[in-house]
């Protein structure tokens, strides 16, 4: 499903992914990621997301993601306090899973950080590396809006599969 892009330029898309690569510099790996927080709500009523990815360019460096409900975060994800954010070393059967997630409406945004730098390289303002948004809209000008990558995650176990997108 695509989703509408406002008239944002293409540097803020990467200003607003650079965000993902924030954060200590990764060690190994391992290809699955699971992040859990003290939940808030019954355990039986907190959902699991797990995120699949497609269109990988290579197995080099990182996917890194960050998951948040609040859109005045969005696409800034990285101020969020109450954002779920994971790491994993690229490769073909790299996937991700977000544990004990209060069920509610989100947007997950990942980059593949290929040199593994912690941050994202652009040229002239264009990424140079893949990014990806949930639903998958079409990037053109920008970053998508909150409610253009809005995903439901109920209680229990939930999938979603992200198309990483390169510029350059």
């Amino acid at each position: 499903m695509r989703g509408g892009i406002g008239a944002r330029t293409i540097t803020c898309l990467g200003l607003c992914i650079a965000a993902l690569s924030a954060g200590p510099r990764a060690q190994a790996a391992p290809v699955v990621a699971t992040v859990a927080v003290a939940p808030t709500v019954p355990a039986s009523t907190l959902g699991a997301l797990g995120v699949h990815f497609e269109g990988l360019r290579s197995s080099k460096g990182m996917l890194r993601a960050c998951l948040t409900r609040n859109r005045a975060f969005f696409p800034k994800c990285e101020k969020d306090p109450a954002a779920f954010k994971l790491s994993v070393a690229a490769g073909r059967d790299a996937r991700l899973a977000f544990g004990d997630v209060p069920p509610g409406d989100y947007a997950l945004l990942v980059l593949h950080d290929e040199n593994s730098n912690n941050k994202v390289d652009t040229m002239l303002g264009i990424p140079r590396e893949g990014v990806g948004f949930s639903r998958n809209p079409k990037l053109m000008f920008g970053p998508p809006s909150f409610d253009a990558v809005r995903i439901h995650v109920p209680a229990g176990a939930s999938e979603t599969d992200v198309k990483l997108q390169y510029f350059l």
